[in-house]
């Protein structure tokens, strides 16, 4: 059993650890957890002791078997959640994130696998991230971001890369949703802006945005 501190940060040091090849630094978990270096290295310690994490200096920290294996329960647990709660209690994709975080860390695998099942057992969350199946396996899909298209190519909307209420509260305004069909009308050489195409409707949106909006072709 590990504490919700602790589940958070093997949490954390797996979302890193898709961007970045070599060992995670203390540098870069302090600032996606906005907390002291100092914290996380007391941290770091308490993992490795319970053979969560391995930390060799000046290489960083990598999840053990062990420790993936938590992170990706945790993971797990949140999406389920997520799905819940937007499908059967109306909660909208901006609302959601809070709210399983803390479910996340219910210690019931039952409650999980049951919840799985009730849900008929989904891939996706509702921002469109995979979930792990109870052994750990993800279901990818290939996608890019709506920013790396040219003019004239569409794609469906499968994804988000930025999660917070400010930026689903943004989509939610322009009428942007998982689901629909995308398509480039002009890309602005200049700061490489968009007008894009959404059930006939043209909308601008900023290079930024286009950032954080992943398609499938």
């Amino acid at each position: 059993m590990f504490s919700r501190s602790e589940e958070n940060y093997i949490k954390t040091i797996f979302h890193l650890s898709l961007k970045e090849k070599k060992g995670i630094s203390t540098n870069s978990i302090a600032k996606k957890l906005d907390s002291k270096a100092s914290s996380v290295t007391d941290m770091i310690k308490k993992l490795s002791d319970k053979k969560l994490v391995l930390y060799k200096k000046y290489q960083g920290v990598t999840l053990t078997k062990l420790g993936r294996e938590v992170a990706v329960n945790v993971i797990r647990k949140h999406r389920l959640w997520e799905v819940f709660l937007v499908e059967k209690l109306n909660f909208s994709w901006t609302e959601v994130h809070e709210v399983a975080e803390q479910l996340e860390h219910i210690k019931s695998p039952k409650l999980t696998n049951e919840l799985d099942a009730f849900l008929g057992f989904p891939k996706r969350d509702p921002h469109g991230d995979p979930i792990p199946d109870k052994e750990g396996n993800f279901h990818f899909i290939e996608k890019v971001l709506l920013s790396n298209c040219d003019e004239n190519q569409v794609g469906i909307c499968i994804g988000v890369n930025d999660t917070s209420a400010e930026f689903l509260n943004f989509l939610d305004k322009q009428g942007i949703e998982l689901g629909q069909q995308i398509r480039v009308l002009e890309k602005e050489p200049f700061d490489n802006s968009f007008i894009i195409e959404i059930k006939g409707k043209k909308i601008n949106i900023s290079n930024k945005i286009a950032s954080n909006l992943y398609i499938q072709k």
